[in-house]
């Protein structure tokens, strides 16, 4: 059977980007949404027959075990998990004049979605052979080079990419290759206008999620490079 790919939030940008290139590398891929309308038209415009829709809120326990189940039953395992879902790039806040309602709703699409998709789906893929994890990170949450910017969003991305080093560690003993990957700035709806294109931020998503099992973990990349934490 090919790899089985789950990719969060893909109904459109680059997570529908990311669906289509690894379904063109003959990899199955479940395309993800909390709207399952929604990814099911992302799936027809993909044309694909490696390509499924399933109804996924990376924010209800209930929707993350219930698709768990279904893929055990059908599947066994997973090979590939795309934590892209996220919310909130809230360039109109200032730190200092936060609304926390704003705050608390990214942190928990951003950071807690990806978490609990991790805790979840890992009995999962310690089934694979070759088990991926790619958390769709942001420049935007590096230390080394922030300063003032969307509070919401940098907050939860800085913390994404701590929680991707602590599961690469935890799960090294596994095979589980798990990497921070920022896309760059990307024409999409949340990017805006005047971003590269949306093939070029989702290229490095995919090579993460199909690294040789030699391939790096723990790291944080763009477009193949790494970048400072």
């Amino acid at each position: 059977m090919s790899a089985v790919a789950l990719v969060t939030g893909a109904n459109r940008g680059i997570g529908k980007e990311v669906c289509r290139q690894l379904a063109g590398r003959g990899i199955l891929v479940l395309l993800t949404a909390r709207d399952l309308t929604k990814a099911q038209v992302a799936c027809d415009e993909i044309k694909s027959e490696n390509v499924i829709a399933k109804q996924l809120d990376v924010t209800d326990d209930a929707s993350l075990q219930g698709l768990r189940d279904e893929i055990e039953a059908q599947y066994e395992r997973l090979d590939v998990l795309v934590n892209n879902a996220a919310i909130h790039y809230d360039h109109w806040q200032k730190a200092l004049e936060a609304d926390f309602d704003i705050v608390s709703e990214a942190i928990n699409t951003n950071l807690y979605g990806p978490w609990r998709m991790a805790k979840t789906f890992a009995p999962l893929l310690k089934k694979s052979a070759s088990p991926r994890i790619v958390n769709v990170s942001s420049g935007s949450g590096s230390l080394s080079t922030m300063g003032a910017g969307p509070p919401a969003y940098n907050v939860s991305k800085t913390a994404l990419n701590a929680l991707t080093r602590m599961l690469a560690a935890e799960m090294a003993a596994d095979g589980v290759l798990v990497n921070a990957i920022c896309p760059g700035w990307v024409a999409t709806e949340m990017g805006g206008k005047g971003g590269r294109p949306i093939p070029d931020g989702a290229a490095g998503i995919v090579w993460a999620a199909t690294l040789p099992d030699d391939g790096p973990t723990g790291g944080f990349f763009r477009d193949q490079q790494p970048l400072d934490w």
